[in-house]
């Protein structure tokens, strides 16, 4: 088992990396001149959905790096990097739709802090998990899955989206891709 600060300092160098470059995938769509494959890892719109891809990919990058150097070293780690990466786009969700709920608009620094506030809940609950004990094995296989399956939405509903507020540009009232 890692050391429990190396596995600490991992998660909010995390943090950072994921805010930042998160951040960066905000404008990338448009400095790319609108290019679908660029379209894919980076926000295409104004709508909720398009925002999620801010915090999934680079989340999904990260770990990439923290399975070279902390896999063996941790428990669950295919489960807490997942269930992680998921706690990002679903406390953006909630926090979205509960403040403009109550307020009837959305306020971009609202909408900031909601990103690093998921941000750091995902890192954050997945150092726990990280740093717990062993759960059974087929977690990791289930949460490879739903990591896979959670990619291919945010790749399909870019170009193909359902017609839902989530998914709306509240700018434009386009869908995804056709919707910039």
């Amino acid at each position: 088992m890692a050391d429990r600060k190396q596995v600490l300092f991992f998660e909010l160098v995390g943090i950072v990396f994921i805010i930042i470059f998160g951040s960066i995938l905000h404008f990338t769509f448009e400095w790319s001149g609108g290019n679908a494959v660029v379209g894919v890892f980076s926000a295409v719109n104004e709508s909720v959905w398009e925002h999620l891809k801010l915090g999934f990919w680079p989340a999904i990058v990260f770990a990439l790096v923290e399975f070279k150097y902390l896999r063996k070293e941790t428990n669950n780690f295919m489960f807490a990097k997942t269930i992680g990466v998921y706690l990002i786009p679903i406390t953006i969700v909630v926090i979205f739709y509960s403040y403009t709920a109550i307020i009837g608009e959305s306020v971009l620094v609202i909408d900031i802090l909601s990103f690093v506030l998921a941000v750091v809940v995902g890192q954050l609950v997945s150092y726990r998990l990280l740093t717990g004990k062993r759960l059974p094995y087929n977690l990791d296989l289930v949460s490879l899955i739903a990591l896979t399956l959670l990619g291919l939405a945010f790749v399909i509903f870019t170009f193909y989206p359902p017609q839902l507020g989530l998914f709306q540009d509240p700018i434009t009232g386009g869908y995804g891709l056709g919707g910039h």
